[in-house]
Parts: C-alpha cells; sequence; structure tokens
C-alpha cells in the first residue's frame, strides 16, 4: 500500500467527492440506521450544492487518498468560523476520516490522519478536535491509539435520528 497519494481537492473533483462521499458514509453507517434516514442525509449532506460551497470555503479542506488514480478514501479538514461547533482559532477540525471498506486495514485512514496532523502544525494549531458516533468502536479505538481523548458530546442528526458523538481532542505540541 506504499502506492497510496494524498493530494488535495479542487472544485473540479465534485463529482469525485460527492461519489466518496457517500458511498464511504453508507458502507460504515447504513448497518445502524434506517433507511429513509441514510438516504435523506446522503441527499442533503453531499449534495452538489453543499459540496460546493465547502470546496470554496478558504477555512475547509479536503483530501483524497488515491491508489493507482483510484480514490479509496478521504478527509474533511476545518478551521476558524467553518468548525462544526467549537470555532476556536487556535484548533483544528477533523470533520472525516472515510476509507472505503475494502482498503480497511491498510493504512489508509492512518495516512490521511497523518495529513491532518501535518496541516494543523502548519496552521500552529495548538489542538486537533472531532466528534465521533459513539456506536463505532473502530473510529473510537483509532483515534485513542493516536492520543485523542474524549471531553465532551454533542448531538448529530441524521435523518430524523438524534445521534450522539464523542467529542475527542488531541493537544498537539508544537
Amino acid at each position: 500500500m506504499s502506492d497510496i497519494e494524498i493530494k488535495e481537492v479542487t472544485p473540479k473533483d465534485i463529482d469525485q467527492l460527492q461519489e466518496i462521499g457517500r458511498r464511504t458514509f453508507h458502507e460504515t453507517f447504513s448497518g445502524g440506521n434506517t433507511k429513509a434516514n441514510m438516504r435523506k442525509y446522503l441527499e442533503e449532506g453531499f449534495s452538489h450544492e453543499k459540496l460546493a460551497t465547502e470546496l470554496n470555503d478558504p477555512n475547509t479542506a479536503f483530501y483524497f487518498a488515491t491508489l493507482e488514480n483510484k480514490v479509496i478514501g478521504y478527509l474533511k479538514l476545518n478551521f476558524g468560523q467553518s468548525q462544526t461547533e467549537l470555532k476556536d482559532s487556535k484548533a483544528l477540525e477533523i470533520e472525516r476520516i472515510y476509507v472505503l471498506r475494502e482498503y480497511h486495514g491498510k493504512k489508509v485512514g492512518q495516512l490521511l490522519y497523518d495529513k491532518a496532523i501535518q496541516i494543523a502544525r502548519q496552521k500552529n494549531a495548538e489542538y486537533v478536535w472531532l466528534g465521533v458516533w459513539e456506536e463505532n468502536p473502530r473510529a473510537i479505538s483509532f483515534y485513542k491509539k493516536n492520543g485523542f481523548v474524549a471531553f465532551d458530546k454533542h448531538i448529530f442528526r441524521l435523518g430524523d435520528d438524534e445521534q450522539t458523538d464523542i467529542m475527542m481532542k488531541l493537544q498537539l505540541n508544537n
């Protein structure tokens, strides 16, 4: 898997971003949610309009993980006022790290995570934070392994279902 490349997503990549976003979210969460809620979230959360707005936001960045020019995962970062909650100028939010199921266990998520930390350091962030669904033990374990600790909880709406995310933080020693 050493041929994996991490590259910044541009507005011209919107169709690929929509495809990988919908596919990985569905793979990750469809088993624990209703079809109606999943369909609603995929349509709204990954609409062309929403993605175009995010891609043109200077305080949001997306990165693809590619293998032989195939997109196999992606990362979404938020800074400043574009963070979903804390909106702390000293922080960076990892909003999404998703990898196609067939590439789980092949260090793709770790490469995307490492890119996030590299950018956080470049931006002199004091800490990195994220929200992870309380019923996603694989992701919780991944972040704990990387030094994150839980500090709060918040509600994430998936369709008409209110779910609890554990908010986790990693203090950076610049």
